[in-house]
């Protein structure tokens, strides 16, 4: 009675998206053994930009830490402007392609594609790509048992990226009444998670961690690392001089306020297994942390801070300098940059302020997009 087994079962467990994918792929190559490859990419709205997410295969993946506009990829903008998904039986036609994204796939080999545009509430949420060695093997029969699979891939990724997104959402309402009393805006919140996004895909080669689904999660959580302020007395918050060793003992308990209020939040949502929540909790509890170990609320040193909290912090301390504040004028970027140097090693992690600098254009156009303005 009890023979069969059910391939699908691991999508009902606590395992990884990565892992649930991997099974659907699985299970998908049981019936069509040429589709060699599944990706996924995510769509930013705000900047209009796609970003390789996820992918399964038995070859390394040619598109990891990879973004573009999608302007910039017009046989993707075609997709959703005809809102139907898009065949390619020999990829041989795009082989004098001038975009980045196709030499890579034609190098690695494949030879044939199936594009889905993945949606949610009827917005653009990103894309499914299906991919194969093999020419001509994407008819209409086999297309037809494949859009099941796609259907579920993108359901099963909606689901867990929103997943943290409501989440998200809930704890931004909360971080909203705090930044009315610290004074931090949403456009600050906008620009230091899109630098911990520049930071983390430059140090990629040094951390095996940070895959692409690892990065987003970064970007997604790194707005909630000063969470803990709720918890902080006004007296103390918004005191407009130096604090005295009392109140500076309170600040510095605010790490640890933010983990008590995330895991609250996470037991409320029932979310506590959340796959990504340790990087979440990491972020709070971890970004004030110093590299010399002289950092709070632990004292943690080097390596034994999580890379999540290295990234996040020299991302907020950037944007904190190079921002006007009640108490102080903006930095220039020069000036912000020459005291990251001097903090690098003993405060900060030192690859990553490296990476924040090396990328200064891309650092710039992040500014300009997300420029303060009077709602802050």
């Amino acid at each position: 009675m009890f023979d069969h087994e059910d391939r699908l079962g691991p999508l009902d467990s606590s395992v990884s998206l990565d892992d649930k994918v991997r099974t659907i792929h699985a299970a998908l190559r049981e019936r069509f053994p040429f589709i060699q490859r599944i990706a996924a990419a995510v769509f930013d709205p705000e900047t209009e930009t796609l970003k390789t997410f996820l992918f399964t295969g038995e070859e390394d993946s040619p598109l990891t830490h990879y973004s573009a506009k999608l302007d910039d990829a017009p046989s993707l903008r075609e997709i959703v402007e005809k809102g139907r998904p898009r065949v390619v039986n020999d990829l041989a036609i795009f082989s004098g392609g001038r975009h980045e994204h196709t030499r890579r796939v034609g190098a690695e080999g494949y030879r044939a594609s199936y594009t889905m545009p993945m949606y949610h509430q009827g917005r653009l949420f990103g894309f499914i790509f299906f991919n194969s060695y093999d020419t001509e093997c994407f008819n209409e029969e086999t297309l037809r048992q494949i859009d099941p699979f796609g259907h579920l891939i993108a359901l099963t990724i909606i689901n867990d990226l929103t997943s943290l997104h409501t989440l998200l959402a809930t704890v931004k309402a909360a971080r909203v009444m705090a930044h009315a009393r610290d004074g931090e805006t949403g456009s600050h919140l906008d620009r230091m998670s899109r630098f911990a996004r520049v930071i983390a895909e430059a140090v990629t080669d040094l951390y095996d961690e940070l895959t692409d689904e690892y990065i987003e999660k970064i970007f997604i959580f790194s707005p909630l690392h000063d969470i803990g302020k709720i918890a902080i007395p006004d007296r103390v918050l918004l005191k407009p001089g130096k604090l005295d060793p009392d109140e500076e003992a309170l600040m510095r308990t605010h790490p640890i306020r933010g983990r008590e209020l995330i895991d609250q939040m996470l037991t409320q949502f029932h979310m506590g297994p959340m796959q990504g929540s340790d990087i979440l909790r990491n972020i709070a509890l971890f970004h004030h942390e110093a590299i010399d170990g002289t950092g709070y609320p632990h004292g943690r040193a080097g390596m034994d801070i999580p890379i999540e909290a290295r990234i996040v912090a020299v991302a907020d301390i950037f944007d904190a300098l190079t921002s006007r504040r009640p108490y102080k004028p903006a930095w220039t970027n020069d000036d912000a940059f020459a005291l990251l140097r001097q903090l690098a090693g003993k405060k900060l992690d030192e690859n990553c302020v490296n990476a924040l600098i090396d990328n200064r254009e891309t650092i710039e156009a992040i500014q300009q997009q997300f420029q303060e303005n009077i709602m802050g």
